[in-house]
């Protein structure tokens, strides 16, 4: 079944589901993009951290695509390139499921985006009144299979007075950790939701859900990403003053970084003024509403195209100026060595832009904050 036959008003998408993009585009149905990790444009992708091999897999994937995508062709499915099928611009309509104030850059995104907040379905309010602290560790779902780190979780808290949750999933058989400390217990499984809510630390793997669900029930972080991704969520975390990143996973970063939160006060309280505004967004009510009302306008600067036009006409005039410095010492002194000059040209460009960028970014954004 095609969205022909059954005429839809709206098509509601994920982000990463191109065959949704591609049904709104052909039969021009207005379309809502769902976006369940941060925004990312131009700006708050420099929150990723891609690995090598990632970036290596991104590019050596992209004539593939390339070709997948024209195939489409005759069938009707136009499409510019990759990039559209993978990133929303300022003109299309948005649902993210966190709040302005947590999203990198929220000032960069139109009023195309509406920021939900966290998917989080609980009544449960934050309660940290207990005899003892509860440090609640979790590596999540996917890349779980992590013994090692567990053994050394049990051994950098066993010596505390804290009490121990350890959700390991299946990936792992229990027997692995060996014999628990009294204070330690291991669950493949726990109701993450009310251990958050009574947790006063919580060592996770930064997922997003993750990420969300702590803050939503003000429970600050020890911060081991594994991914891109999971690393952008987590300086978002660090930003805010709510975890501390891991610099290694050795038992004594472990200890010490669990001890620094315990003993000050500015994460917890950096927690729950994140909760208070993960409360405080519109949740599935404004989604349902930003939704039924597609498509939408924006009235505001588009920041990012505004960006794209400062930086174009940047890249004009620094290469127009190189060109002449070049042309100038081959014909005043000597050509033999004018090669450099370009290499060198091309070297420092990129951050030369990117200081161009990041002024014309905080005067646009003071612009649109004054309007």
């Amino acid at each position: 079944m095609h969205s022909k036959s059954f005429q839809p008003d709206v098509v509601y998408t994920d982000s990463v589901c191109f065959w949704g993009k591609l049904n709104a585009w052909k039969y021009h149905v207005p379309m809502v993009v769902s976006t369940s990790t941060f925004a990312f444009n131009q700006m708050s992708s420099g929150y990723m951290k891609n690995s090598p091999k990632e970036m290596a897999d991104m590019i050596l994937g992209l004539p593939r695509i390339s070709r997948e995508l024209k195939r489409l062709k005759p069938y009707g499915y136009q499409v510019k390139g990759v990039l559209s099928l993978i990133q929303s611009g300022n003109n299309t309509d948005s649902i993210v499921y966190t709040s302005q104030r947590f999203q990198p850059y929220a000032e960069s995104f139109s009023d195309h985006y509406a920021f939900v907040g966290p998917s989080v379905f609980s009544k449960i309010r934050p309660q940290k009144e207990k005899e003892r602290p509860l440090i609640y560790v979790s590596m999540g779902t996917v890349i779980n299979d992590r013994p090692d780190l567990y053994r050394k979780c049990m051994d950098a808290l066993k010596i505390m007075d804290v009490e121990v949750i350890i959700s390991c999933g299946d990936a792992i058989n229990r027997e692995e950790l060996g014999e628990l400390p009294d204070n330690i217990q291991v669950f493949p499984y726990v109701d993450q939701l009310a251990i958050l809510a009574k947790a006063d630390v919580f060592i996770t793997h930064c997922g997003m859900n993750s990420v969300s669900e702590s803050l939503y029930m003000a429970a600050p972080m020890v911060l081991y990403p594994q991914t891109g991704e999971q690393y952008a969520v987590a300086r978002r975390v660090t930003e805010i003053g709510a975890g501390i990143m891991l610099e290694n996973d050795s038992t004594e970063s472990l200890r010490s970084a669990v001890q620094e939160i315990l003993n000050n006060k500015a994460y917890g309280n950096a927690a729950k003024e994140c909760s208070e505004d993960f409360r405080a967004c519109p949740g599935t009510a404004g989604a349902a509403e930003f939704i039924e009302n597609a498509p939408h306008s924006s009235d505001g600067i588009d920041v990012i195209g505004e960006l794209n036009k400062a930086i174009a006409k940047f890249q004009l005039l620094y290469w127009l100026i190189v060109i002449a410095a070049i042309n100038l010492i081959g014909f005043m002194i000597s050509w033999k060595y004018v090669w450099l000059i370009g290499i060198v040209a091309g070297i420092v460009s990129s951050p030369i832009g990117k200081i161009i960028q990041n002024r014309k970014y905080t005067c646009l954004t003071r612009s649109r904050a004054r309007a």
